[in-house]
């Protein structure tokens, strides 16, 4: 789904950015330009943005610890 329309910026993008290390909005605004424009994507965006943080939270915290 497109998040951004004025950047057409998808929901994908922003997931795979923060995949790539991007964790904060100040960040998807600098690198992908998400409500850079008329800001009715910030919302949105920044709902993407905390669901996938907690989904890879969860991910780490549920990976088994491997012991030598």
């Amino acid at each position: 789904m497109i998040v951004c329309v004025c950047n057409n910026i998808s929901d994908r993008e922003i997931r795979q950015a923060i995949d790539l290390g991007l964790n904060s909005m100040a960040e998807l605004r600098r690198d992908l330009g998400v409500a850079t424009c008329c800001g009715k994507c910030h919302s949105c965006a920044k709902e993407v943005l905390g669901d996938h943080l907690e989904r890879i939270q969860e991910t780490v915290l549920a990976r088994p610890v491997l012991t030598t």
